[in-house]
C-alpha cells in the first residue's frame, strides 16, 4: 500500500510554534496566516502581522500548517483576499530580499 504523506497531519514542532508565536508577539495581535502548498517541500505559512510585517514558517504538509495556525493564540487563518493583501506593508529591506540582493 502506498501512503500519501500529504494527507498525514504531522504536528508542528516546538521550533515552528515558537517562531509563529514570536512573530505574533513582535508584530501585533491579531496576526494572520495564509497556508500555501509549496509542492514536495511541504507548505509555507505566510504570516502577516497587525503592523503589516511579513514572515513565514515552512512545515511538511498543509495539514501541519493549519494545525500550527490553530495552535497559536492570536493567529487567525486567512486567504490572499483584498483585506489581507492591503494589510501587508512591504518595506525596502523585504523588497531587496525578494529580489535576491
Amino acid at each position: 500500500m502506498v501512503r500519501n504523506v500529504a494527507e498525514e497531519t504531522v504536528p508542528p514542532t516546538s521550533a515552528q510554534l515558537g517562531a509563529a508565536r514570536k512573530f505574533v508577539k513582535a508584530h501585533g495581535k491579531p496576526s494572520r496566516a495564509v497556508v500555501e502548498n509549496i509542492g514536495r517541500a511541504g507548505a509555507r505559512v505566510v504570516l502577516v502581522g497587525a503592523d503589516g510585517a511579513l514572515g513565514d514558517v515552512v512545515v511538511p504538509t498543509i495539514a501541519t500548517g493549519e494545525a500550527l495556525v490553530e495552535a497559536v493564540e492570536d493567529l487567525a487563518p486567512a486567504t490572499w483576499d483584498a483585506e489581507t493583501v492591503q494589510a501587508t506593508k512591504i518595506g525596502p529591506e523585504h523588497r531587496r530580499k525578494m529580489a535576491g540582493r
